[in-house]
């Protein structure tokens, strides 16, 4: 089955497959504008996304990793929920937002289905947006595998907003990954020093040596000022990895959609 992945900016990409249009974390608002995201951290938008919000098309469902952070649902993104036909989210998320958002709890599972369209089981990951003991102040975060018929080499994960550590290193052990979104940028924020909210790409090729996925994509690493390691600083890191997984590593063109074997 033929998949599309278009890197709309940051976290936010537009997922094509089997007639469904899926959405992740959308972020369309114009660059320029400060945001506060608590306990003294914030981050300025550097770059708008790729394709506005008004060119998207219908959207079947958005996949969202949490609510509560301007850079991963800012008020245009916000704004576009509405119009979309499911939202999938945290549980206290699904809370908040109300209507048909569904909370998913990590390893739970929900369903998209709809007549003609193959059904799509979405099965939460686990994800820690900080370092031990942050999730008081950084809050809840998940993310997604996507499974569907006919996939040839296992399913569609993103990793979400996380650090490297044990909850998701539990990926390798559940899940056979054919394509490995990962969110890197090794997000820092002058308050809290070195601590990081995102993953590096050192943690980038460990998670890949466990994991094992055919093709890993990187986002999430551009168009905000709290990432740390923009795409250069990246392909420094992955130039030193093993063979094997430097010829795993794609890089979308930002804004243009792709297909990719699944």
């Amino acid at each position: 089955m033929e998949l599309r992945l278009t890197h709309i900016g940051g976290p936010t990409a537009l997922i094509e497959v089997g007639g469904w249009r899926l959405l992740t974390d959308p972020t369309f608002d114009p660059p320029g504008q400060t945001y506060r995201f608590g306990w003294g951290t914030g981050s300025r938008k550097l770059a708008g996304p790729a394709i506005a919000a008004s060119e998207l098309g219908p959207i079947d469902a958005v996949l969202l990793s949490h609510d509560h952070h301007d850079d991963n649902l800012d008020a245009a993104g916000r704004a576009l929920l509405p119009s979309a036909g499911t939202v999938i989210t945290t549980v206290p998320g699904a809370k908040r937002l109300g209507g048909d958002a569904r909370g998913l709890k990590p390893w739970a599972s929900t369903r998209l289905e709809a007549p003609g369209r193959p059904p799509i089981e979405i099965t939460a990951t686990p994800c820690r947006h900080g370092p031990p003991l942050s999730h008081p102040i950084v809050g809840e975060v998940i993310w997604f595998a996507l499974r569907w018929d006919g996939q040839e080499h296992g399913v569609l994960w993103i990793s979400g907003d996380t650090v490297l550590y044990d909850g998701v290193r539990q990926v390798a052990d559940r899940l056979q990954v054919g394509i490995a979104v990962l969110h890197l940028g090794g997000v820092r924020f002058p308050i809290s020093g070195p601590v990081r909210y995102t993953m590096t790409a050192k943690e980038a090729v460990e998670l890949c040596r466990l994991v094992q996925p055919r093709t890993v994509i990187p986002i999430h690493y551009e168009g905000w000022k709290h990432f740390r390691e923009g795409r250069e600083a990246i392909e420094r890191e992955l130039a030193t990895a093993p063979e094997d997984i430097r010829q795993r590593i794609r890089w979308l063109p930002i804004g243009v959609a792709t297909e990719l074997a699944a």
